[in-house]
């Protein structure tokens, strides 16, 4: 009977990446959007004065409801249904660790698991006054707008990636700069970038339309990192729409540019804090399909990086692998680490290897062949401290504790790099509301 590691039934990676961070798949087939239940608030936008546009919306985006005020020092937030043909109805894990909780499940209409042609838009105070170029926060897996952005401490002690978390995070600090801020929020917390790459363009068209500028910047955090940089380089499904040219500035903090390979490197104690009959209940995927807990071998294909069974509920994480075994290593430390890393069956585990995900869809080498546009100035940001609590820390090389600084901060491909930075005091679920993060941020918007 395996001995199971101590602190790994937190969560894992909650924030800004969610335990395992961190597909070039097949064009999803049309589906028709279901209707939205339970929406409650202002369900048109002629019911909200406030929200006038300077311009018409994009056609192929509804206004489905309005809530205002909202919480965490938000001011507003709508739910959107984007009509184009291609959005599907993605996976979620069968037990409901994966589905929409709390705020964000009135704000999708009650609904636990939406459809992933649903985004929501969130607007900070101020977001109709001052000048400037406003900005657009995306946040990263298993994570939202209002843990990420404006309340760190929301999902308790732990979540922000310290002992103690604040109430406040980057909106407010660019808010009380006179920043005109804005944040996305997607239906699936695990899902396709290439869809919600889709979703980031129509939160800047929205953006643009509502407040008559030109370009709008974009932030985004670990996985967030994903669906921003993939709508400047038009990284997009065959039904998708190009780049508009409507960004002048990418930041990424923590952003696994250059991949990641976590999960696989340190793949036991991470299964620990997933798979359920040992403990586990973090929404994140596993490097394997079978493990042995308390003598009994489960198997569970819904959690797998490769899609197994009809299963494939985390294709956002299999599309940032990488493989970094090459110049870090594996952590040899752990119970079956060569079949975790490379595949096949263990005493107590088996799996596919990271090859098999990375061939069943990683986008890192498409995003860095597609390249950033020159006339977009992008900045990049890395954590240093690896000092996540409660997981086993990514020590093979330098980096936040998830994400290797020389991912963070790979400039493969990229035709404008105008700057980056390593904030050392920073581990990675603290890139969202840590002073020095803000502050770098902040010089960089201008």
């Amino acid at each position: 009977m395996p001995v199971r590691p101590r602190g790994t039934s937190v969560r894992l990676f909650a924030a800004g990446c969610a335990a395992a961070l961190l597909a070039l798949l097949p064009a999803p087939a049309a589906q028709a959007a279901p209707p939205a239940r339970g929406a409650s608030a202002v369900q048109t936008a002629q019911a909200d004065p406030a929200a006038q546009a300077v311009q018409q919306d994009p056609s192929h985006l509804t206004r489905e409801a309005v809530f205002t005020p909202a919480a965490n020092g938000w001011e507003r937030v709508e739910r959107y249904l984007d009509t184009t043909p291609g959005f599907t109805q993605e996976d979620y894990p069968p037990d409901g660790r994966g589905d929409q909780d709390g705020l964000r499940r009135t704000y999708f209409g009650g609904v636990a698991k939406p459809f992933s042609g649903r985004f929501l838009l969130y607007s900070a105070p101020g977001w109709d006054t001052g000048g400037g170029t406003p900005v657009l926060l995306v946040h990263g897996a298993n994570d939202n707008p209002d843990r990420a952005w404006a309340n760190p401490g929301e999902s308790g002690a732990f979540g922000c990636g310290a002992a103690s978390c604040p109430s406040t995070g980057l909106m407010q600090y660019l808010d009380g700069r006179g920043k005109r801020v804005f944040a996305i929020g997607f239906a699936h917390k695990e899902g396709d970038n290439l869809m919600q790459a889709q979703q980031v363009g129509d939160a800047v068209a929205l953006i643009r339309a509502r407040l008559g500028v030109e370009k709008v910047d974009l932030v985004g955090w670990s996985k967030g990192m994903m669906s921003a940089r993939m709508y400047v380089s038009s990284v997009k499904p065959a039904w998708g729409r190009p780049y508009a040219g409507d960004v002048r500035k990418l930041i990424t903090l923590g952003g696994p540019n250059g991949g990641y390979d976590y999960p696989f490197a340190h793949g036991w104690a991470h299964n620990f804090s997933i798979w359920s009959e040992c403990g586990g209940s973090v929404n994140s995927p596993s490097p394997h399909t079978s493990m042995t807990c308390y003598g009994a071998s489960r198997y569970h294909p819904e959690f797998s990086f490769v899609p197994t069974d009809g299963w494939d509920a985390y294709p956002g994480q299999r599309q940032m692998l990488a493989r970094f075994d090459h110049v870090y290593g594996v952590n040899q430390t752990q119970q079956d680490w060569y079949t975790t890393y490379y595949g096949g069956r263990g005493f107590y585990t088996s799996g596919p290897g990271i090859q098999a995900a990375i061939d069943a869809g990683s986008l890192i080498d498409r995003i860095q062949r597609a390249g950033v546009p020159a006339d977009v100035q992008t900045y990049l940001l890395a954590g240093g401290a690896a000092t996540v609590v409660g997981i086993v820390n990514e020590t093979r090389g330098p980096g936040d504790g998830v994400v290797f600084t020389t991912s963070a901060l790979d400039g493969t491909g990229i035709g404008n790099l105008a700057g980056t930075a390593v904030v050392g005091t920073a581990n990675h679920l603290e890139l969202g509301w840590k002073t020095a993060v803000s502050s770098q941020v902040a010089a960089w918007l201008g």
